[in-house]
């Protein structure tokens, strides 16, 4: 079993920035695959970015290509997600996710087998 717990959300102003982390439980967490989802009101849940077990190997989603960087640190058992150049549209619970199944992973979420519990990130404009 994995726990995730998330931190870092808040509310920020357009243009502004925000961090993410997501700290794991678990022995083996650098040989899991971790992501960031998020879901607005409304909406699905959605995959902003991915992260291989060695970090090696990052996916974007386009519209936060540039602005977002996922990273990992496996000696800490963390996850980040620091946000730049923040928008209204990117207002959204965000997700924590990991798999010990697979090495890397797209922007599905069929690969996900765990989930945290999420933090609120809100953009105003």
């Amino acid at each position: 079993q994995v726990h995730l717990v998330e931190s870092g959300g808040g509310l920020v102003q357009a243009g502004g920035s925000l961090s993410l982390s997501c700290a794991a439980s678990g022995r083996t967490f650098s040989s899991y695959v971790m992501g960031w989802f998020r879901q607005a009101p409304g909406k699905e849940r959605q995959a902003v970015a991915t992260i291989s077990w060695s970090g090696g190997i990052t996916v974007y989603e386009n519209s936060v290509k540039g602005r977002f960087t996922i990273s990992r640190d496996n000696a800490r058992n963390t996850v980040h997600l620091p946000m730049n150049s923040l928008k209204p549209e990117d207002t959204a619970v965000y997700y924590c996710a990991a798999s010990a199944r697979y090495g890397s992973a797209g922007l599905s979420n069929s690969w996900v087998d765990y989930w945290g519990q999420g933090t609120q990130v809100t953009v105003s404009s």
